[in-house]
């Protein structure tokens, strides 16, 4: 066992000093790394940082990294006693520690996720009004500095790709995948066509975006008194559950005192 907890310490030293060159084995295999990586991870990361400059292939390999650790470790660990078994509850807790950042990104999303929603309705309600007096892609590039911190990123891709030529709906639907937010999809097709439509369809056209965007701004607004309602209804459930408890503890304490009185006498 001395040997074993040595070996292992040597091995973490090796690997903190690059001795071990963990960088070029990650590199090697990162096609294979990659396929492991989840679809919503690039959105989650710009849901949780924003426009912040953060290198997503670093973060993700570093996951891969320290999955591998704790596997490689494990394995270590049982080395006295290696099987099967022991090789396949390591490489679970590799996955785990691998997936734990993942995780917590989701977490963040989930408890946002009524705010999170809410932004497209709103910022589309301020594209509305610069659409009135621009064409589409004039709107959106005028949109970006006023934009929430988590659409700029891919709204300066979305015009990059406009202004490049691409005059198809493919931008539009790669700035929803992006952002697989609630009607996202429907809201760039809408924005898309509106940014096709004739010039005298195009009050017609507007009115039928304000309508829809108008629309999902009532359900944001739905979803976030529905939220605070149930939350308002979990603390009054908590407090009913801990004045009832408290009541009965004490009418138990009261009678065992009166039980413990009667009998003394």
């Amino acid at each position: 066992m001395e040997f074993l907890l040595i070996g292992i310490i040597v091995f973490f030293v090796l690997i903190y000093n690059n001795k071990i060159n963990t960088s070029m084995f990650l590199d090697d295999n990162q096609k294979y790394f990659d396929l492991l990586k989840e679809k919503d991870y690039e959105f989650l990361l710009k849901i949780r940082y924003g426009d912040a400059k953060i290198d997503s292939e670093a973060l993700y390999m570093k996951r891969i990294r320290n999955g591998l650790i704790v596997t490689i470790a494990l394995i270590f660990v049982f080395i006295t006693n290696l099987s099967f078994i022991n090789i396949i509850i390591a490489c679970i807790l590799g996955f785990i520690v691998f997936k734990s950042d993942y995780n917590k990104l989701k977490g963040y999303y989930k408890k946002h996720l009524n705010e999170i929603d809410s932004l497209l309705p709103y910022y589309l309600k301020s594209l509305e009004v610069l659409i009135q007096h621009y064409t589409v892609p004039v709107a959106l590039a005028r949109s970006v500095e006023d934009a929430p911190e988590v659409f700029k990123p891919g709204l300066r891709t979305l015009i990059g790709k406009i202004e490049a030529g691409d005059s198809s709906i493919q931008p539009y639907m790669d700035f929803a995948q992006e952002y697989p937010v609630r009607d996202s999809m429907r809201m760039m097709r809408l924005l898309y066509r509106l940014g096709l439509g004739e010039q005298e369809k195009k009050h017609e056209q507007l009115n039928a975006f304000a309508r829809t965007v108008s629309s999902l701004q009532n359900k944001a607004r739905e979803q976030k008194y529905k939220a605070r309602l149930e939350k308002m209804e979990a603390k009054t459930m908590a407090m009913l559950v801990c004045t009832g408890g408290g009541t009965m503890l004490l009418l138990l304490i009261s009678i065992f005192m009166l039980m413990g009185s009667s009998t003394g006498q």
